[in-house]
């Protein structure tokens, strides 16, 4: 423990017998991060919790108030004492199994505060505040108490009193896609009630990002404004009204506030990772990052259907042909929906005719497990509910034992459905319609979660609830959906996906978490096929969205034979990692543009993706991650001089050039374009090889 810990929890400890003497009166009570970046002062005013927060000696958080309030009129916001606090410093550094950063160091202060309520009830709850040098996450713990036999929350209190007007980028809650928008910035003046992670800066450049950790057996928090620039915890409800429903002892979710001076900074903050539990899984060797194909993408065009019939998808041929294609490039999975009777008909509407063990009489199940094991390819089963998750949880085992028989590597969960219209049965018998973000669904997903755990399949969830960390409680919990993904640009009547969606989501959906983007389109406009929409974007930047866009499961999600015409760019594909050492944020502004680089996990090379908005621009970028005394080949994959996303999307080039860490490359990018580059430490046999080469130009 330094001095400066030694003084605080010394001073915390008379704060503490102050507390127990003189019940009522105002006391406050400090925390510092390590490194005293920031500070947090914890006040209870004639007996009302409230907290502050400062950023080198400035304020960022003002007065802001704290507690719940219960069914029956109990209120756990007001008339508390302090019954004791407690100050412990903690760090550590704690390896991914996988990631984009290996290593993580875990160090804050943590700050207890236990409270009591005076009168006759004395009922008892606790606050812990974990004091990071990038933020602060807390939550609330309610012990076992006699005066309290369950907890049913009807609000939560907690607000987060920004003192600035900041500028915020968000997508509404409470609409029926669910977190499927195109993110919107406004000053926080002008929203309503949006989804987290909220991310804003405020007049003076810092950046903050108010999320959620550890989201387990409680309702998703969303946040409503009050006044100007006050935000309060909005808790999804349940169907009666009432927002969480426990028994004790229970803890609520950690409320996250990250603070950076840029927002790049707001990217390698693994405040939210920290916040949970170690990992339940202790052999983790099943869980292997990678690359998969599938059929999706000639579905979602409508060259092949879901359902059965003339034009069905998922026949046991077609999956061959996948199988073949993954196992020629080396990629570790092949995804097949529409395998399974029930998708005839309104599937939307008729989620609960869904089988999960049953498939069409077209797709051989045995012979195509035992077809991938023979090319080292492993299976990626398709569950998608229809969001009728009664009938999913009746046939949950079954499913799951039938992909472990087989041998697959993973499943997909989907849950299309719209608004609030998740069917559930209550105590009485009676049909009920819950939000997707409620606590009946936090709960749902979290039993799919474990349940595949204990099947050893990875986990890839769509029309998910979002990240909050659990990945690293649960690491089969690969990657997640929760936003507009690359299918929009398939079928939305909005035109899809604008150029610069992508370079919002790395600063806003992706702090939560992975992200099943689904890139790789390399046919960008399939005018047959769909003549009314098109991907907005250059080919250069979909290779570059391997590196920008982070999940550890990355689709190769065009049909194989549309990478034909385009095989030294297909390479990139081929080369790049999904898993990796460590990751540095280059440069940055949201909705403009990113350069992220990351270093392949076990290995040498570097590779680097870099995107823009629908403004052409040319990015100085410093090579100084790279390893000192050491010369690289960098194989740069870039909009060619005459590429727009609008009239010539598919042209790129091919340059290869030698770099060091010394070295400033510029990046040129095309309108809605990109550039992606590999950087391999060169010995003499690899140069020469590499020289040999002969690189088509396009």
């Amino acid at each position: 423990m330094n001095n400066r810990s030694q003084l605080l929890a010394t001073f915390l400890s008379l704060g503490s017998i102050l507390a127990c003497l003189s019940p009522g009166v105002a006391q406050e009570v400090r925390v510092q991060s390590p490194h005293g970046n920031l500070e947090l002062v914890f006040n209870l005013r004639e007996g009302v919790p409230t907290y502050t927060m400062q950023r080198q000696g400035k304020d960022i958080i003002g007065e802001s108030q704290l507690g719940v309030a219960l069914a029956n009129g109990i209120d756990l916001d007001k008339d508390f004492e302090i019954a004791s606090t407690s100050q412990t410093p903690h760090e550590e550094t704690w390896i991914q199994p996988w990631g984009e950063q290996r290593q993580i160091l875990n160090a804050y202060n943590e700050l207890q505060i236990n409270l009591r309520q005076q009168g006759a009830q004395a009922r008892e709850m606790a606050i812990v505040f974990r004091l990071f040098e990038d933020g602060v996450g807390f939550r609330y713990e309610w012990p076992e108490q006699l005066n309290l036999p369950s907890l049913v929350i009807m609000d939560e209190r907690t607000e987060f009193n920004l003192i600035d007007d900041c500028s915020a980028w968000w997508i509404p809650a409470y609409d029926k896609e669910r977190y499927e928008y195109l993110y919107q910035n406004t000053s926080v003046s002008k929203i309503e009630k949006v989804h987290t992670p909220l991310t804003m800066s405020t007049p003076d450049g810092i950046y903050l990002s108010i999320h959620e950790a550890a989201l387990v057996d409680y309702a998703s928090m969303t946040l409503a404004r009050e006044g100007d620039h006050k935000l309060k915890a909005d808790l999804v409800p349940w169907s009666d009204g009432t927002k969480v429903k426990a028994t004790l002892p229970h803890v609520s979710p950690w409320r996250t506030i990250q603070v950076a001076d840029n927002a790049g900074d707001l990217i390698t903050s693994y405040l939210n990772l920290n916040l949970n539990e170690p990992s339940k899984i202790k052999d983790t060797s099943w869980i292997k990052p990678g690359k998969y194909v599938g059929i999706w993408w000639e579905l979602h065009l409508g060259r092949t259907t879901w359902g059965s019939g003339e034009h069905h998808g998922a026949t046991t041929q077609n999956v061959k042909r996948y199988i073949d294609f993954a196992a020629q490039n080396g990629f570790n999975g092949v995804l097949v929906e529409g395998w399974n009777q029930g998708w005839d008909g309104d599937w939307i509407t008729n989620g609960d005719q869904f089988s999960f063990t049953k498939p069409y009489p077209d797709f051989n199940i045995e012979e195509l497990a035992n077809y991938a094991k023979s090319k080292n390819v492993s299976l990626i089963g398709h569950h998608e509910t229809g969001g009728a998750v009664l009938n999913y949880e009746s046939q949950l085992q079954d499913a799951m034992d039938l992909y472990q028989k087989y041998g697959y590597a993973g499943v997909k969960t989907g849950y299309v459905n719209y608004g609030q219209n998740i069917k559930r049965i209550d105590e009485n018998g009676v049909e009920c319609r819950e939000w997707h973000h409620g606590q009946f669904m936090v709960n749902h997903y979290q039993r799919v979660l474990e349940e595949a755990a204990r099947h050893k399949l990875m986990l890839d969830v769509h029309e998910p609830i979002k990240e909050t960390g659990l990945r690293r409680t649960y690491p089969n919990m690969m990657t997640r959906e929760g936003a507009r993904g690359q299918e929009y640009d398939a079928w939305s009547a909005d035109g899809g996906n604008p150029p610069n969606h992508t370079t919002i989501l790395p600063f806003t959906r992706l702090l939560a978490g992975p992200m099943d983007y689904t890139p790789g389109i390399f046919d960008l406009l399939y005018e047959e096929a769909r003549p009314d929409n098109r991907v907005n974007g250059t080919l250069a930047k979909q290779l570059a969205l391997y590196v920008v866009i982070y999940s550890p499961l990355q689709m190769v999600a065009d049909v194989p034979e549309n990478y034909e015409p385009y095989q030294d760019a297909f390479q990139f594909i081929v080369d790049v990692p999904t898993d990796w050492e460590e990751t540095r944020v280059l440069n940055g502004a949201i909705g403009d543009f990113i350069t992220i680089a990351r270093k392949e996990r076990g290995g040498q090379d570097w590779f680097l993706g870099a995107i823009t908005d629908e403004a052409d621009r040319t990015l100085e970028v410093p090579l100084a991650f790279l390893d000192r005394n050491r010369t690289y080949l960098a194989t740069i994959y870039r909009d060619a001089d005459d590429a727009d996303w609008q009239t010539e999307p598919t042209k790129y080039t091919i340059d290869r050039v030698e770099v060091t860490s010394q070295t400033v490359l510029p990046l040129r990018l095309a309108a809605g374009g990109g550039q992606a580059i590999s950087f391999q430490p060169q010995d003499a046999q690899r140069i020469s090889q590499q020289r040999a080469a002969a690189v088509p130009k396009k």
